[in-house]
């Protein structure tokens, strides 16, 4: 018959050997313990930290080896929760695989090694991430200097619409022209025919009527002295 509770002591014992800093026994009856499991990033590596742990419970069953511990995850560093579940899942995994051996310290090996898969997979998508974003950037870059391909139907777009554009600027400006010119009198009179005969249509008055003109300002002319081969100057 199968002492299950000596098996018990003993892997306890062992377990406190090997991870002394690590394992913390909560009860004896019956065993419950934490184990915690860190991997962390050597200090002279350049990138940015990608360390990891995990706090994981034990509790052992009445027939424990035969029948498989409790597991659960109580804590989870820089893990994300469908992380934590696929790592509870592995452990199970692992507790069928080892069922009627003592098997805590199989199960914390083969987690600190997915955990250190993990981790690693985690870096290479994060790397692979930059640089992509890299590239996306470089092509950016290199789009300014390329510029924009033409092919006739572009160039024949871009004519069309330039041949309208100065066509509409040409018009502007001569209407700009037309309003800012001002003319002189002389071109006034050029263009306007109705003032070759203004002064005979002042005299005639506004309605065709006849200017009165008063004679009695011209009666005095006749005393005046004036040599008649002597210019008069106005």
């Amino acid at each position: 018959m199968t002492d299950y509770k000596e098996e018990q002591d003993n892997e306890i014992e062992a377990l406190e050997s090997i991870y002394p800093d690590e394992i913390k026994v909560l009860s004896t009856e019956p065993y419950t313990f934490t184990v915690d499991i860190n991997i962390t990033d050597s200090p002279n590596e350049n990138h940015e930290d990608e360390s990891v742990s995990i706090t994981v419970q034990f509790t052992y069953t009445p027939s424990y080896p035969d029948e498989g511990p409790l597991i659960e995850i109580v804590n989870a560093n820089n893990l994300d929760d469908q992380e934590t579940d696929s790592l509870l899942q592995f452990m199970q995994s692992q507790v069928e695989e080892n069922l009627g051996m003592v098997m805590v310290f199989s199960i914390v090996s083969a987690t600190q090694e997915k955990l250190t898969e993990m981790r690693e997979e985690r870096k290479k998508r994060k790397e692979e991430e930059r640089e992509r974003k890299a590239r996306e950037l470089e092509e950016l870059e290199q789009k300014k200097f390329e510029g924009t391909k033409v092919t006739i139907e572009t160039f024949l777009a871009w004519k069309t619409a330039f041949d309208a554009e100065l066509a509409e600027a040409k018009r502007k400006a001569g209407l700009q022209r037309e309003v800012s010119k001002k003319l002189t009198g002389r071109e006034l009179f050029m263009r306007d025919s109705t003032m070759d005969d203004s002064d005979i249509k002042f005299l005639e008055g506004e309605e065709g009527d006849a200017v009165e003109v008063d004679e009695s300002l011209f009666e005095d002319l006749d005393d005046l002295d004036i040599d008649e081969d002597e210019d008069v100057t106005t």
